[in-house]
């Protein structure tokens, strides 16, 4: 059978972007040397295919596409080839589930290679998918520079009662090669249903459909992919930016890119290359952070994303005192009703928030809770009262507490004095009421404490002595 030239030169565009969009290194990072693709063919060779196809064995069929490929191929610098054939050794009869064997290692223009062990491959035995996954991560040579692509080409299940699916998604994870291309040939479809979760599932139901699926995958699948995302507010414009894109392989769960956010001055995003052969979940990095799983992108395609992250600002204004008797003042931010820390911030700066309800808790003493609602575009000033100052004179070993007298006559203990030092200090506090009950480490009884109301206001200092000393 005669392929057409338009399906010779989508050969060359296969392998042409599989190279190209090899040059993006998963942390963005220049590479240091030129990266090798591998891409390893495993050829179903059990007996099933020797069942005719359209007028010949399936086999042929597989066979003479996989020597055009290698041929089309075989030019191309920083590519290597190789074939594993399972179920070619061995008789159905003898059940063996250990037929696998790694016929063509790696290497660069080896198209004769794979076309004369083609040549010598006759159908007859199992289906041992799974064990020959489980070679396969054997087959790659150990290099974490290059890019690993498997071809699975079969016509039937695995036979040897092992776990495809989960063999393949463990050398994912492990980056033995990325996701796999499956193509099923003659394939019912329940029995693609089967193989889907090996990796990137095609139905080939007829030679016609095989050639059209072919196309596809080089035209689509392996072109170039770019990806823009828009920001929205809550309205859908795109008006947010500066915020780190992370996109991670949700099948290996590995961080694959980090892009920090960018339009232009025409508020267009920029497009981002991303590598087709591998699934994304992105994760934006707004304050809290947004979550899409299994990015639905169009292999080959300038695909564009918009998600919504409406935002406004809290800005952490300091009271207009100098010096302040606090120092540096933090506030712990969370969302309204959750326990989680968000951020800690200190006074005087202003933090990007999603539109929302939160609880700022200011750490001052007592400790401060607001209760805000960040609004789209806004700015939500958020402060506290200019502290003054508890000053106790007196200097005695002992036991002391502070606490804040509530407007129903009840105490909320707030500071413990040093346990068995000194009580002469300075303890800056919010203005109001409290108290001071000490009773010093010599004391014979609980009965020799003593309580001192006072009170506290912003700028000022309020001396108290204990005992009357």
């Amino acid at each position: 059978m005669r392929y057409p030239p338009v399906f010779l030169r989508y050969l060359l565009i296969f392998c042409a972007l599989l190279l190209g969009s090899s040059s993006l290194h998963a942390q963005n990072q220049p590479s240091v040397k030129t990266r090798t693709t591998r891409i390893l063919f495993l050829l179903d060779a059990s007996g099933s295919m020797l069942a005719p196809w359209e007028g010949e064995p399936r086999m042929e069929v597989a066979k003479r596409l996989l020597a055009k490929m290698a041929d089309s191929l075989n030019a191309y610098p920083n590519l290597e080839l190789g074939l594993r054939v399972y179920g070619h050794l061995h008789d159905k009869s003898e059940n063996n589930c250990e037929d696998s064997r790694l016929e063509v290692p790696f290497a660069a223009k080896n198209a004769r290679a794979i076309k004369d062990k083609l040549k010598q491959i006759t159908p007859q035995g199992n289906t041992p998918i799974t064990y020959s996954l489980m070679q396969s991560a054997g087959d790659f040579p150990t290099d974490k520079n290059s890019r690993n692509v498997l071809i699975l080409i079969t016509d039937g299940l695995e036979s040897c009662k092992g776990d495809p699916c989960a063999t393949s998604i463990a050398l994912q994870r492990k980056r033995v090669f990325l996701k796999p291309f499956v193509i099923g040939i003659g394939a019912e479809h329940e029995f693609g249903k089967q193989l889907e979760c090996l990796g990137q599932y095609y139905n080939a139901a007829d030679v016609k459909t095989f050639r059209t699926i072919l196309n596809d995958v080089i035209a689509q699948t392996l072109a170039k992919t770019t990806v823009a995302i828009n920001l929205t507010d809550a309205d859908g414009r795109p008006v947010e930016t500066n915020v780190n894109l992370t996109f991670i392989n949700n099948i290996t769960g590995a961080i694959e890119y980090n892009y920090v956010h960018y339009r232009d001055d025409k508020g267009k995003p920029d497009a981002l290359d991303i590598d087709p052969l591998q699934s994304y979940d992105l994760v934006i990095n707004t304050v809290p952070a947004l979550r899409a799983n299994n990015l639905q992108l169009k292999p080959g395609k300038a695909n564009v994303l918009s998600f919504k992250s409406p935002r406004g600002t809290l800005w952490l204004q300091s009271p207009p005192l100098s010096p302040n008797p606090y120092g540096t003042m933090q506030a712990v931010i969370r969302q309204a009703g959750e326990p989680a820390t968000l951020v800690a911030r200190t006074f005087g700066n202003r933090q990007k928030l999603l539109t929302g309800k939160y609880e700022v808790e200011i750490l001052t003493l007592p400790r401060i809770t607001r209760h805000i609602t960040i609004r789209q575009g806004q700015e939500t000033v958020v402060t506290y009262d200019a502290p003054g100052t508890l000053n106790i004179i007196t200097d005695l070993k002992g036991y002391g507490s502070i606490y804040r007298l509530n407007q129903d006559d009840s105490q909320t203990w707030i500071y413990n004095l040093p346990e068995g030092g000194s009580s002469k200090m300075n303890v800056p506090l919010q203005p109001g009421n409290y108290r001071l009950v000490f009773r010093s480490k010599n004391a014979t009884g609980s009965k020799f404490s003593d309580a001192r109301t006072f009170t506290i206001k912003s700028g000022q200092t309020t001396s108290v002595s204990l005992f009357g000393k």
